[in-house]
């Protein structure tokens, strides 16, 4: 059996620019799960990629409104497949956190789930 591991952020507050977190790979793994969400009714938009291509394994989608995430598998990954990751990849995750000049994402969370190797 594989070893599944999740990668969680939260930002309190309601933002009031773009976010952008940028973390190393701790060991090779596959992108299984996200999930993203605001506290409140927002225009929040995510990408998920790498230092070299934003938006490598998520394109801008849509988070999550009061308090209900948005699920993000498969289907919705670029390619219609699960992102490998290799060990040491800097992974770039970016919020535009009012989308096209909406309302302003508060208490923002997402959850990545891996599954290593």
């Amino acid at each position: 059996m594989q070893t599944m591991f999740q990668q969680a952020f939260h930002v309190t507050g309601t933002l009031g620019a773009n976010l952008a977190i940028m973390y190393t790979m701790p060991c090779d793994a596959t992108l299984v799960h996200a999930s993203a969400v605001g506290s409140n009714a927002n225009n929040g938009l995510i990408t998920i990629g790498t230092t070299s291509s934003a938006a490598a394994y998520l394109a801008s989608a849509s988070i999550g409104d009061s308090n209900v995430p948005v699920e993000f598998d498969w289907d919705n990954f670029v390619g219609s497949q699960y992102p490998h990751i290799t060990d040491g990849t800097v992974v770039a995750i970016a919020l535009d956190y009012d989308g096209a000049g909406g309302t302003a994402t508060a208490d923002f969370t997402l959850v990545l789930t891996f599954v290593e190797g």
